[in-house]
């Protein structure tokens, strides 16, 4: 089988695993900078064309979009010409973009039940107090509704310091989340990696001393955990509910159970995969392939 990942670099570790997988199984496997792709649309012909020379992008069983933040919205287009180009897609443009908004994400989880902190958005200078009161601080947690691997991610203890930090990321035109601080996790939080319909691997991560954020890219350490099944049921349900066939799920331990914080739509595995010694690059191809024999057994019953 052909295999096309999209990504930027063939070097990042994702991507190289991935990669190395695909071969070992032996499929086919090409990366494709998006940002290199170029986009033709005309009358029920839409095409996908790389680098400068017309090169057309084709016969590719499954694509498999490794999208970061700074290329979204181009990244994104180009995911979805291959889609409309009827190639299986593993994460379409849209789960990956109601993924990224962390606003629009926590608003389908919320309006589907799935557990989360409480959150606000607010522009106001006038509604600080009552803001603050909504959500139980201070302490809270202050985020940028665009952001990733815990940049842009701040925690206020004090009153005088939430209105210092909302102030000045409104002057600079920021949109942020202002968000209930879950004390009994502070610094640690469990990230589940959800393959087609299954956890395949989940760990649990801890902040490195003097930072409350856990990301391992913010030098935090992580080690592998079997999840309990209310964990689980949290992750594969915010998955499905985004749309999405692979993701990593962040979740906080409360009193009351997981409270989901965010769904990474690309997300890496390397501390997953030292932490936990499961092979998730194989879990990933192996699910494509499958999702694409599916998708063209569909297409062939259709015909």
């Amino acid at each position: 089988m052909r295999i096309l990942i999209l990504s930027r670099k063939r070097t990042l570790y994702t991507t190289r695993r991935l990669v190395d997988t695909a071969r070992a199984l032996g499929h086919r496997a090409v990366v494709a900078d998006p940002l290199a792709c170029w986009l033709a649309c005309g009358r029920k012909e839409p095409a996908v064309y790389y680098g400068t020379a017309r090169k057309r992008v084709s016969g590719f069983d499954v694509v498999l979009p490794r999208i970061g933040t700074s290329i979204t919205d181009y990244g994104l287009a180009v995911v979805n010409q291959f889609d409309m180009l009827g190639v299986p897609v593993v994460n379409m443009a849209y789960a990956i973009q109601r993924s990224r908004d962390k606003l629009r994400s926590l608003q389908f989880l919320s309006r589907h039940d799935i557990d989360i902190p409480r959150t606000v958005m607010a522009r106001g200078p006038g509604q600080l107090q009552t803001v603050l009161r909504n959500v139980g601080g201070p302490p809270v947690v202050l985020k940028l509704v665009q952001g990733t691997q815990g940049v842009g991610v701040m925690l206020a203890e004090t009153e005088e310091q939430f209105t210092s930090i909302v102030h000045t990321l409104w002057s600079l035109g920021q949109n942020i989340l202002i968000q209930e601080f879950v004390a009994e996790s502070r610094g640690r939080d469990i990230r589940a990696m959800v393959v087609g319909d299954r956890v395949v691997a989940a760990m649990k991560r801890t902040a490195r001393v003097g930072d409350f954020r856990s990301n391992i890219h913010r030098g935090g350490s992580g080690r592998g955990v079997r999840l309990a099944p209310e964990y689980e049921t949290a992750a594969l349900e915010s998955a499905r509910i985004m749309g999405l066939h692979v993701a990593g799920v962040d979740m906080l331990e409360s009193r009351s159970g997981p409270k989901v914080i965010e769904i990474n739509s690309s997300p890496g595995f390397e501390g997953l995969e030292k932490a936990t010694g499961v092979d998730v690059a194989r879990a990933i191809v192996e699910y494509a392939v499958s999702y694409a024999r599916a998708r063209s057994g569909q297409a062939g019953r259709r015909g």
